[in-house]
């Protein structure tokens, strides 16, 4: 039951991101679409790190920055043009960094190769496409024109949201450049993190294999 257990939160979390990642075009809809768009990306995360550890102060923030996302997401979609767009990137930035360190504490603290873990792992590389958005959202805002657009349309975070996960894949349609230095560095290491992280978790996982078939207890080991 344990491991049915945990392999169930693991899925309620990846199965959440992927609805996530097709609603996220409410975000700018009409009437109750965005309001319904941040209760999802605002809590789901929440519940994800309250299943995933007992840690109280990983809980404590993931609740307030879940909190701060909503608030701020929700003043942007339906009054934009004041200090809420800064202090959604801010909070989302922290909200996701949260729930990732979380999930590389579990991948890495985890003794066997279980469904859970692989799980966890795909997980954590939908939440990094998630965690650079607000970045490269937050480096528009700073320095505008950092990003440039072949249709003329000023930039938005539902874009850089899926330039995120162009990036981060390496697909790179083209359609959104980086056109200014930040932009290009952190694109630049996004990319990077999107091959490195294949290395590195299968690396893990292979690691975690060869412990436990060592450790594993064959015929020989047991008197005839």
């Amino acid at each position: 039951m344990p491991l049915k257990q945990e392999r169930n939160k693991n899925l309620f979390l990846l199965s959440s991101i992927l609805i996530h990642n097709l609603i996220y075009p409410f975000s700018t809809g009409p009437g109750l679409q965005p309001a319904l768009f941040y209760v999802v990306f605002s809590f789901e995360f929440v519940i994800a790190v309250y299943l995933l550890t007992k840690q109280r102060s990983s809980r404590i923030m993931i609740t307030v920055f879940g909190i701060g996302t909503f608030i701020s997401g929700v003043v942007n979609a339906y009054v934009p043009g004041t200090i809420a767009l800064p202090a959604l990137y801010l909070t989302a930035t922290l909200y996701i960094s949260t729930l990732i360190v979380v999930l590389i504490y579990y991948i890495f603290a985890a003794k066997r190769v279980l469904i859970e873990v692989v799980l966890a792992a795909a997980s954590l590389y939908l939440a990094s496409g998630f965690l650079y958005a607000p970045i490269f959202g937050f480096i528009e805002l700073v320095e505008p024109g950092s990003f440039a657009v072949n249709s003329g349309a000023a930039v938005s975070w539902q874009q850089l949201f899926y330039f995120s996960y162009t990036t981060l894949t390496t697909l790179g349609y083209g359609d959104i450049t980086p056109a200014k230095f930040y932009a290009q560095s952190f694109a630049i290491f996004e990319a990077v993190t999107g091959v490195l992280y294949t290395v590195i978790i299968l690396s893990r996982l292979v690691s975690l294999y060869e412990a436990e078939r060592v450790n594993r207890p064959t015929e020989n080991d047991n008197p005839s």
